[in-house]
Formats: structure tokens, sequence, C-alpha cells
């Protein structure tokens, strides 16, 4: 295998943090054909990818529909005060955060068909509770529930899908997965459109019907997702002996033929909460969540202060969601063919930073900047986000090793960084608009500490992957086999990618 490698090949695999080591079992990835791989590729796209692409959908749609509603009249049948509407915004994120970790504890322990098929059912029923409310209690209480059910689905699926595909590989995937959340925005304006029509029916109000319809939607594609979705490589029962073989030995290849952590015994547990890349990692993903939630939440009552009508505000929101899929889609490929995470964070930052300081900038309604800049503006902040937002999960996942490194990493960056969803909730309450001065503030101020973060978190990865090159790592490979074997990516032989 190695005489068919160029020296080319060797210094770009270098730069880009793959290491050439001694193949699993005796196995390189060299020896299975292409059409397996291809075989391989189809099938765990098929079992993966598609159906947690459609319920990624239906999940973001019943997380942010509050904000799709509203602008159509849950406000004034509940009688909710902005500070009362903010709560039941901030009910869902308080389990989100303080679940992620046991839930991706227990996705490793139960088959992840059984579990996101679970927490899928169990959110659509809450969400559908949401339709029936009488008060704001209820509307909290309902908010609460679908935020304990929905705190492990993204970390668990980014979890799962990094044990399938190559660290350049899973950007890709895991962009056009998180697009399904843009798309959910896009078609959760265009739905709440049409369901609103139903307002009258059985005697229910039409955003009473969006709640409904939607969360039913959940429950129906929790049934089928159990009998579809994939579980971990070595138990997936669509894959025949050599293509599961194929899977295991390309994964550990990628990573350097190490950086295995299967056991989370208490010194694991050190390991993982002693690693500066779980914190920085974290700040990052709260600083660009602030945004990302801002726009999930907030779209279409911004762009109802922009001048739009409650219903034309659903309608003008699509376009900006389309956009932001497209170009997420499009930074998604770059990024892994270029094999550099890095640089595009940064791009997005600028980006959206660009919006944020337009519609600070934006003036009173009658006197200030044209209609037309103010909605380029969102166009801005929408595309710069959701560059950014997938980017750091994949850069952050592609620099830890080991199953429970992985789980529990991705659990705390995405638990704690939703904190940026309390955040925004606050920051951008009914009573602050049209202008939403403060909610632009802080949301530029979040996504240039994300900018700042992220720099730190590059030099880290530099200044580890230098010491590791120089061998100045390389005592740990004289520990004990069952020590160095439960090292996740504090195995020397482990590179780090930017």
């Amino acid at each position: 295998m190695d005489s068919q490698v160029t020296d080319s090949e060797r210094d770009s695999d270098k730069h880009n943090g793959l290491q050439k080591t001694q193949p699993l079992d005796g196995l390189d990835e060299e020896v299975f054909s292409d059409a397996l791989k291809k075989r391989v590729a189809r099938k765990i796209d098929l079992h993966l990818m598609a159906p947690l692409w459609v319920i990624f959908v239906f999940g973001f749609l019943d997380r942010i529909n509050l904000g799709n509603v509203a602008v159509l009249g849950i406000m004034k049948e509940l009688k909710l005060s902005g500070n009362d509407f903010s709560i039941a915004m901030q009910a869902f994120f308080v389990p989100y955060i303080l679940l992620d970790i046991p839930s991706n504890i227990l996705l490793k322990k139960f088959r992840p068909s059984t579990w996101l098929a679970s927490l899928t059912f169990l959110w659509g029923v809450a969400s559908m509770c949401q339709g029936v409310v009488t008060n704001s209690g209820g509307l909290i209480t309902a908010r609460f529930f679908i935020g304990v059910f929905e705190a492990g689905f993204v970390p668990g699926c980014a979890y799962l899908m990094s044990m399938f595909y190559k660290r350049h590989e899973f950007q890709k995937r895991f962009s056009l997965f998180w697009v399904a959340g843009l798309v959910a925005g896009a078609f959760g304006g265009l739905l709440a459109y049409a369901l609103d029509h139903m307002r009258g029916l059985g005697g229910y109000s039409g955003w009473r019907w969006i709640f409904v319809i939607e969360g039913l939607m959940s429950c129906v594609l929790a049934v089928g997702a159990k009998f579809i979705l994939a579980d971990w490589p070595e138990q997936a029962k669509f894959l025949n002996e050599e293509e599961r073989r194929y899977v295991l030995s390309k994964g550990a290849k990628d990573v350097g033929g190490g950086a295995r952590m299967d056991r989370l015994d208490g010194a694991a547990w050190k390991r993982i909460m002693s690693d500066w890349k779980i914190y920085v990692g974290s700040l990052i993903y709260i600083g660009i969540t602030v945004s990302g939630y801002a726009t999930a939440l907030f779209i279409p009552s911004i762009v109802n202060s922009l001048g739009y009508s409650g219903i034309d505000s659903q309608i003008q929101s699509i376009p900006i969601w389309v956009a932001a899929s497209g170009v997420t889609l499009i930074v998604s490929v770059l990024t892994d063919r270029l094999k550099h995470r890095y640089g595009f964070v940064m791009f997005g930052v600028a980006f959206a930073s660009i919006g944020y300081i337009v519609l600070l900038r934006q003036g009173p309604m009658n006197a200030g900047l044209p209609l037309g800049v103010r909605h380029m503006a969102v166009f801005f902040i929408c595309i710069g986000t959701y560059i950014v937002q997938p980017v750091t999960i994949v850069w952050f996942a592609n620099n830890l090793g080991g199953h429970y490194k992985r789980a529990v990493g991705l659990a705390i960056q995405i638990g704690f960084g939703n904190i940026g969803g309390i955040i925004a909730s606050n920051i951008f309450n009914r009573k602050y608009g049209p202008s939403y001065t403060i909610g632009y503030s802080v949301t530029l101020a979040a996504m240039l500490f994300c900018g700042l973060m992220s720099s730190v978190f590059a030099f880290g990865l530099m200044r580890e992957n230098k010491m590791r090159e120089k061998g100045k790592r390389d005592h740990r490979l004289q520990l004990d086999e069952s020590i160095l074997g439960n090292m996740g990516d504090d195995d020397p032989r482990f590179r780090f990618v930017l």
C-alpha cells in the first residue's frame, strides 16, 4: 500500500491531520474494490442520512413553530405578554442543555434506531399538546417537554454519523443534515401559512392546527424510523460482513489506527473533562447559536419588523432559508474537498457580521435605509450563520477520538452551546421591536466571539500537532495497552485537523 502513495499525497495527508499507520486487523482500506465502496456509501446514505434528514425537518419544525405562530394570533388568544412568550421559548432550552450528555451515553448503550425513534415520537406528542393548551402555564410545560425529548437528537445524530464517515466525508453529509433545519425554516413558514387557513375547523384556531399537524407528522415518522434507521457500523444489518469490515477499517485508518475510547471509566471521564478542546469548542458553539436561534426562532418577527404583514412575513422568510441552504451545501463540498474548516468558519463570521452591522445602522422605518437593503442584511445574517454552525460541529467532532470521547464531547458542545438559545429568547423579546437594537448588538458580539474562539481552537490544534510531529508525546506509546487503547485523541498517533 505505502509504495502506491506518492510523496505529495503523504505531504497532503500530513498537512490535513492524517497519519499513515498499520491497518485495522491487518486489513488496509485499499484492498476493497471501488464498486464495494460506492455500494456501501449508497447503503449508508439510504439507511442513515435519509431518515435522519426527514426526521430533523419535522423535529426542527416542532422546535421553531412557536416563532411561526407568534404573528398568527397565539399572543392574543392565550393573553401572553412579551415576557410570557420569552419564558415559553426559554423553557425548551433548560432540559435541552442539561440532558444532552445522558442522552448520548444512553445512545451508546442502546440501539440508535430505538433511542432516536423513541425521542422523535415523544417530542411529537409534546408538540401536539401545544395545540390544546389554554394558558401560558400549559404552553411553557409543553415547551419544556419538547426540550426534554429533543435534547439528545442532534448530538446523537452527529455522533452516529461520525462513526460511519471519514473525517473529510463527514462535512457534506452533516451540512446536508443541517440543511433540513433550514428547509424547516422555509417550509415552516409556508406550512404555517397553509395550516393557518384551517382556523375555525373543529373550533380550533389556525395556530393550534399548526402545532397538532406538525407534531403528528413527527409521531408517524418515528414509527418508520425504528425499522429503517442504521445502528452502529458493527451492528448494521443492512451491511454484509465484508461491508462492515470496510466501514470499520476506513474509520480506524482515518484517525491513525489508535484513538479508541470504548470504556467510560474514571480515567476516561478525567481525560474528557480535562481536555481544553471541549471547553473552547463549546464556547465557539455558544457564540454561533445565539445567531442560529435568533434566526430560527425570530426570522418571521424580524422580517415583520421590516414592514411586512404577519402572513407576508412568513412568505418573505422563505427565500432567506432557500439561499442559506444553497450556500451551506456549496460550502460543505468545498470544506471537505479542501480538507479545511477554520477558514470557512471565519468567512461565515465576517459575512453574518456585515448583516448585523447594517441592521444596527438601519435607522427609523420611514427615514432610514431602504427596505431592500434591510432585507438583504437578513440574507447576509442567515447565510453567514449557517455557513458557520454545521462546520463548527463537524470540525469539533473531527478532533475528538474514540466512541465515548466523541459521544460526551459532542453532547457537551451542543448542550452547553444551546445556552445561546436562552440568550436569543431574551434579546429578541417583542417589547424591543421593531428596531431590536439590543438583539442585533448582542448577536454581533456573540458572532465575533465565535470567531475569536475559533482562532484559539485552530492555534491550539496546530501547536499540538507540532508537538506530536516532534515526538514529544511518544512516551505515551510505552503505556500499558489497557491505557493506550482507551486514550481517545490523547493517543500520540492521532493528528488534529484544521
